[in-house]
């Protein structure tokens, strides 16, 4: 089964203080592209499907954007439509093909992913899970030396000889 997460990207980038310090300093945009980027890098190194949802819908002539980077999603609601709303409809359907987790600090919207079968991570338990995510993968990349990484370290003994026998036929 596939795993899923979906993000409400303003009620992250306020609560997190990586990203809300980012707004408080740059403005909104910065701490846009900051989340997409920590997010980017976790879809990444988990293979999760990741889809980011925006609030447009108090922008006037805002449109339905969809932006894919590297496996992520970025949705920017079209206006009169709320981050919220499309994140129902998304778990809903989402959650028949799989697991779903949903991150918002938002309680109504967690009592609703809840009875729609998805789960609900709040923006702490996000930030953790990255966090774990990130430094797993930089133990995992600095332990080992490059040799356990060679090919030959990979195959059994039957064909390492073979593919040597071959070798030396050709030199």
């Amino acid at each position: 089964m596939r795993e899923r997460l979906i993000v409400d990207g303003y009620n992250i980038i306020f609560t997190w203080s990586e990203t809300s310090d980012e707004l408080i300093k740059n403005g909104m945009e910065s701490a846009r592209y900051r989340l997409i980027n920590i997010l980017t890098n976790h879809t990444a190194l988990t293979g999760i499907e990741t889809t980011i949802v925006f609030d447009a819908a108090n922008t006037k002539d805002s449109q339905h954007e969809v932006e894919n980077t590297f496996g992520l999603k970025v949705i920017y609601t079209a206006e009169g439509e709320t981050a919220d709303n499309l994140i129902e409809k998304l778990s809903k359907k989402l959650s028949k093909q799989g697991t779903v987790y949903v991150a918002t600090s938002d309680w109504l919207e967690q009592r609703i992913i809840l009875g729609q079968g998805a789960f609900r991570l709040t923006p702490k338990e996000l930030l953790s899970w990255v966090e774990r995510v990130k430094k797993d993968s930089e133990s995992y990349c600095m332990n080992g030396t490059p040799v356990d990484d060679y090919l030959e370290k990979k195959l059994d003994e039957n064909t390492r000889s073979i593919l040597e026998k071959w070798r030396r036929k050709r030199s």
